[in-house]
């Protein structure tokens, strides 16, 4: 019988430690196909930081490198200046890539360094136990945010994308999201392309995907797709923020 559907090569046979309905183990497969169909396994190395991701080496068959937590981008950055023919990628949420680790992201941006970042924005911390996060919402309640999340006192979520698509060292930034089969789709492509333009040698790229937590936002997987498309969606809009590649135009 012909196979139709299979498991990505670059993507072990481990069983993942996410919770139900969490989207990781969707964005984890996307990046495993993209490394299959651009035929770079063998010359990849990826980077796993602390947070929910702090297991990632386990579910990739290519190279990978621990490093403390928000130190993916300075890591990476090493790692490609020392192995410049490889292609680096970092994996990482938002409580590590927006909070401790804002100054690495901002800067690895700013400094155009030729790597590729897959950033997961679930407004929450997730390993931790579910504390307010730079991207919770206003409103939205975590455990150090009970009563909601106080724009007056905890300040604003960060939009990452556009914020980081201001900076002229960042070549490709776009927003996507995991909660239907379309915008799954169109996520891959848009990983694949944050890969193609570190092949090329364009610069720094970054694909924020919006997920969820279901655990931690205290709702069933359904519950947490619909919350998702009600609440995260129109605050953190999808879409290319930047693109100085040759097949795109800066936005």
């Amino acid at each position: 019988m012909e196979k139709v559907f299979e498991r990505p090569h670059a993507l072990s046979e481990t069983v993942f430690h996410y919770c139900p309905g969490c989207t990781h183990g969707i964005v984890h497969r996307l990046v495993a196909e993209v490394i299959d169909e651009l035929g770079i396994e063998g010359k990849t190395i990826g980077v796993a930081p602390v947070g929910c991701s702090v297991m990632a080496y386990n579910y990739f068959e290519c190279d990978m490198q621990e490093a403390a937590h928000g130190r993916a981008p300075a890591v990476a950055t090493g790692i490609k200046r020392v192995h410049p023919d490889k292609v680096v990628f970092t994996y990482q949420g938002d409580g590590d890539l927006a909070a401790i680790g804002t100054a690495e992201t901002v800067h690895a941006a700013a400094r155009g360094e030729n790597i590729t970042i897959i950033f997961i924005n679930n407004a929450i911390y997730g390993m931790t136990g579910g504390q307010m996060a730079p991207t919770t919402l206003p409103g939205q309640v975590t455990q150090t945010s009970p009563y909601g999340r106080d724009p007056k006192t905890q300040g604003n979520p960060i939009r990452v994308s556009e914020m980081l698509a201001t900076l002229d060292g960042a070549a490709y930034i776009e927003r996507v999201s995991v909660d239907c089969v379309k915008n799954i789709r169109a996520a891959k492509a848009a990983i694949k392309k944050a890969f193609q333009t570190q092949i090329d040698g364009k610069g720094f790229s970054l694909v924020e995907v919006v997920s969820t937590c279901p655990t931690n936002w205290g709702m069933s997987p359904v519950e947490a797709m619909d919350w998702l498309r009600d609440n995260m969606l129109p605050h953190y809009k999808p879409g290319v923020y930047k693109d100085t590649t040759e097949s795109g135009k800066e936005e």
